[in-house]
């Protein structure tokens, strides 16, 4: 039985994988203006190893640190999507935030290049790239104009 609480799922037993949302997914409010970053990353195209990065992201094997690290260097909210071996990522921000400063502190945080070097196994990156030289940021081209 999963229930839906402060903008997240709280699931009684342990899911396989979330479930495809096909009504989409509820936003968080912040009571301020955000922006947003939006990413891409290709993972090996290994379906063995797409499960295990599945499983590292889940709420029940992510690093604590890590989650407190994105935290701490003042991102207010991070999402993955993926569809095949394609990753996309949202990166939601108060609008002060600088992310060349935000990104090179991220570095230095405890087990972050300890996390970078794990999941670079799955990802098709060079060897020791940080996770800002691994996620390429994308450009808008599109939004509803006003």
């Amino acid at each position: 039985m999963c229930t839906f609480k402060n903008y997240s799922y709280i699931c009684s037993r342990k899911p396989k994988t979330e479930k495809k949302m096909e009504k989409g997914y509820r936003q968080k409010d912040f009571g301020q203006p955000v922006k947003r970053y939006c990413q891409t990353l290709d993972l090996k195209d290994d379906a063995e190893l797409i499960a295990r990065y599945r499983e590292a992201h889940d709420r029940y094997h992510s690093w604590p640190e890590i989650r407190a690290g994105i935290r701490e260097v003042g991102i207010l909210e991070m999402e993955i999507y993926i569809l095949g071996n394609r990753l996309f990522m949202i990166v939601e921000t108060p609008l002060d935030f600088e992310w060349d400063e935000a990104m090179a502190r991220l570095a230095t945080l405890p087990r972050q290049a300890e996390w970078e070097a794990y999941v670079a196994m799955f990802q098709q990156c060079k060897p020791g790239s940080t996770s800002d030289e691994k996620w390429q940021m994308m450009e808008r081209m599109f939004y509803l104009y006003e």
